[in-house]
């Protein structure tokens, strides 16, 4: 199994998809079927396990939380239906200086009484349409199998990405997260979000975001017909061997049926 990493030299902001890519970010050359030479550009930082093969595969774009990075959650892919799913963790485009010299990303900032100002929820939604788009041009994914999961703060972008646009995904995963009402508030009807397929796991000791936080985030998604599935473990906030085990069990009998068992750790 290969590894790959895209890079951008600096996380633009959002813009229009038909205007010309932004001086500085590094284009991906990759040979189409046809076998012309075609430039796929990413914006937003990223790193990406891909089975051996052509694909289409089953994918897993994976969104990490507030003060981590790309590398976050990448070590979750070998141990999904035996790494032969499609997993893309893109970078918040927020940097942090969590210490001197060390450099962590956001997708939007935190304020003390959790309050989410709209426009940096906008911006951060911009971008991450646009990464996904200029993913399905440079990695073989199958968008019948193509499941959003974020932790922590990026199950708040996970959130507000599926339920916005549920025709798009054929799964939502949100860990240790929450549901903002600015998220909820701009959601117009759907009826394609009854189907979207949802698991919720939460840890019973998380101190960074407690768990009557998520328990609302269901009751939330109850009102907007969804039926999540749901999990609650002894841990912090963190996604520990059960949560693990029992997130690859959810995808393999729902999302990803059909494909090879996925393993987990120990």
């Amino acid at each position: 199994m290969d590894s790959t990493t895209g890079l951008v030299l600096y996380s633009p902001p959002a813009r229009k998809r038909e205007s010309e890519r932004p001086f500085g970010v590094e284009a991906s050359q990759l040979d189409d079927p046809a076998g012309t030479r075609r430039i796929i550009f990413m914006e937003l930082m990223h790193t990406a396990h891909v089975p051996v093969g052509r694909g289409p595969f089953p994918t897993i774009v994976a969104l990490h939380g507030f003060g981590a990075s790309a590398h976050d959650l990448l070590g979750i892919a070998p141990h999904i239906q035996e790494g032969e799913v499609l997993f893309i963790c893109p970078q918040g485009p927020m940097m942090i200086e969590s210490a001197p010299g060390q450099r962590a990303y956001g997708w939007f900032p935190l304020s003390q009484a959790g309050e989410i100002e709209p426009a940096s929820l906008v911006g951060a939604r911009g971008l991450l349409e646009g990464f996904i788009e200029d993913a399905m041009e440079r990695y073989p994914i199958d968008p019948e199998r193509l499941v959003l999961l974020g932790f922590s703060q990026g199950g708040v972008m996970a959130y507000d990405l599926a339920l916005g646009r549920p025709e798009r995904f054929s799964a939502l995963v949100a860990l240790s997260s929450w549901l903002p009402d600015a998220v909820v508030s701009g959601l117009k009807d759907d009826e394609a979000r009854s189907s979207l397929a949802t698991l919720l796991i939460h840890g019973t000791s998380d101190p960074m975001v407690a768990i009557d936080n998520a328990k609302e985030a269901r009751d939330k998604l109850g009102e907007l017909g969804i039926e999540p599935a749901w999990g609650e473990y002894e841990m912090g906030h963190e996604i520990n061997q059960n949560a693990l085990r029992d997130l690859i069990g959810w995808l393999a009998q729902g999302p990803f049926a059909g494909t090879d068992a996925g393993t987990a750790i120990g």
